[in-house]
């Protein structure tokens, strides 16, 4: 499966210098000889940890700076009203961007906590509130779609959600938001690290031929080990 999607010289160099900030820092494992298998079943060569970008303060200042601006990008200066971190990875990416976009940050539960008020939305919000939903990555999107009805029933409005990663090979990943009318933002996927492992050298030349095949027919390569297929 190629990358298609068309990108701008900005998005483009935004992408392959997030893919060189997540190798640099480790966050980047590729292990074809003993597949991850993802929670929506698929088997993958490569996996990677968002969740370290924010034990790195130069690295996470910059990829809050892409993501702001891409942010800003999509939805307009004043077509915000808060930035909402979905639980848990995509809290503190709502902090660092509403800060530095001077919103007001929200976080959304996975389910409502239960006891006092039963909040799933903390944070202080009005009606109508237009927010954009941030997280660390995105496999299939089908974790988002909790979060944005939670956002919708509270009374909010969103249309928009944005991620540092988005695996960006398996069919269908974005169906189940495109069935609810959002659209997914992200800064870098699969493609992109890719080039930049390529360029660098972080990783063997057997691992990155298993990495390419497994990223032109990924529904073939989960099949033969041990994943789900077609």
């Amino acid at each position: 499966m190629a990358n298609t999607v068309s990108r701008t010289h900005e998005q483009k160099q935004a992408a392959l210098t997030t893919a060189r900030i997540l190798l640099e820092i480790g966050a980047v494992n590729f292990r074809p000889e003993e597949p991850y298998i993802l929670t929506s079943g698929w088997a993958s060569p490569v996996y990677v940890d968002c969740r370290k970008v924010i034990s790195f303060p130069r690295a996470r200042a910059r990829i809050v700076e892409l993501m702001s601006a891409a942010i800003l990008r999509n939805s307009g200066y004043e077509s915000v009203d808060a930035v909402v971190g979905g639980e848990t990875a995509g809290i503190p990416y709502a902090a660092w961007i509403a800060d530095r976009l001077s919103l007001p940050m929200l976080y959304v539960r996975k389910k409502p906590k239960g006891f006092g008020r039963n909040a799933q939305i903390e944070g202080d919000f009005r009606d109508d509130a237009r927010v954009v939903l941030v997280e660390d990555l995105a496999s299939d999107g089908a974790s988002k779609v909790n979060f944005v009805n939670a956002l919708r029933e509270a009374g909010c409005k969103i249309d928009f959600s944005f991620v540092v990663f988005f695996y960006g090979v398996f069919p269908g990943a974005l169906k189940s938001l495109e069935e609810i009318g959002v659209k997914l933002g992200y800064l870098a996927n699969w493609w992109d690290v890719l080039e930049v492992a390529e360029q660098d050298g972080p990783f063997d030349r057997r691992a990155i031929e298993a990495v390419r095949s497994f990223l032109h027919d990924p529904v073939q390569w989960s099949a033969l080990h041990g994943g789900r297929g077609a």
